[in-house]
């Protein structure tokens, strides 16, 4: 299996945001190592320079982006010159995000707004720039990633992902004739992000641990695993789907 995917993905461009840590790293990784050239795109040029780094001394290619998607312009400009250095765009993996701490009575309007514009315009101007792309290509994968369980008291992130589902959903169904399938991934197992959160708070860790039908923090390879199969051809006849990747099947309709 892992050969037969190798082969696939070669030759591939996929573009990674969020690639500096977390999800976003490990997905740009998982890419690279089966034969993937990985635009990967942070704002902290530290982090990025470490997944470059380490994607590089393990053989695979890559390069990295310093822009703020949350912008259409440097969006834009981001996939202009990934189109010049590599070519074209097969796939697109949103993982940026940010996730406030601020309850809504104390919440201002600045973390109100980066947050939607991180999260929820960010994947819309990736999305409008790379299916231009894509469609002159004859079709490619766009996939965003949502992070579930234990943020339900983080009003603007919940707002900017819910939003995020919908933007999928309706994505998928006007890509469909282009050939461009659009999915969301959304996994407690996020837990790069949200682990030192939970350390700090407990109340919080254990609502997150109480959302997941697991004792325990879930592995980051389920996700990247299920990025992986819906960006491959096993999976060219599925779109529109918002997977959930070790949620209780009992609070699928509190997420969706």
């Amino acid at each position: 299996m892992r050969a037969q995917v190798h082969s696939e993905f070669s030759g591939k461009v996929v573009l990674v945001t969020g690639a500096g840590r977390g999800s976003g790293r490990a997905i740009a990784q998982a890419f690279a190592e089966l034969g993937a050239a990985v635009a990967a795109n942070d704002l902290t040029p530290i982090n990025l320079d470490q997944t470059v780094s380490d994607i590089t001394a393990a053989g695979g290619k890559t390069q990295g982006y310093v822009y703020d998607v949350a912008k259409r312009m440097p969006v834009q400009a981001m996939v202009d010159q990934v189109l010049q250095d590599w070519g074209r765009i097969d796939v697109l993996v949103n993982s940026a995000r940010v996730i406030p701490k601020a309850s809504i009575i104390d919440m201002g309007e600045w973390d109100w707004q980066r947050t939607n514009d991180v999260n929820l315009s960010g994947p819309l101007f990736t999305t409008q720039s790379a299916s231009r792309v894509m469609r002159r290509q004859g079709g490619g994968v766009i996939i965003n990633v949502v992070c579930d369980g234990g943020f339900r008291d983080h009003a603007a992130y919940v707002a900017s992902r819910t939003g995020l589902i919908g933007l999928t959903r309706a994505a998928a169904e006007e890509f469909t004739a282009e050939n461009i399938r659009v999915h969301a991934v959304c996994s407690s197992d996020l837990m790069k992000e949200s682990t030192s959160l939970c350390n700090e708070h407990e109340s919080l860790k254990r609502r997150y641990l109480k959302n997941i039908n697991l004792e325990h923090f879930g592995r980051m390879a389920n996700m990247v695993g299920l990025v992986l199969f819906l960006s491959n051809n096993a999976a060219a006849h599925i779109t529109g789907q918002v997977l959930h990747i070790d949620q209780d099947p009992k609070d699928f309709t509190n997420l969706t």
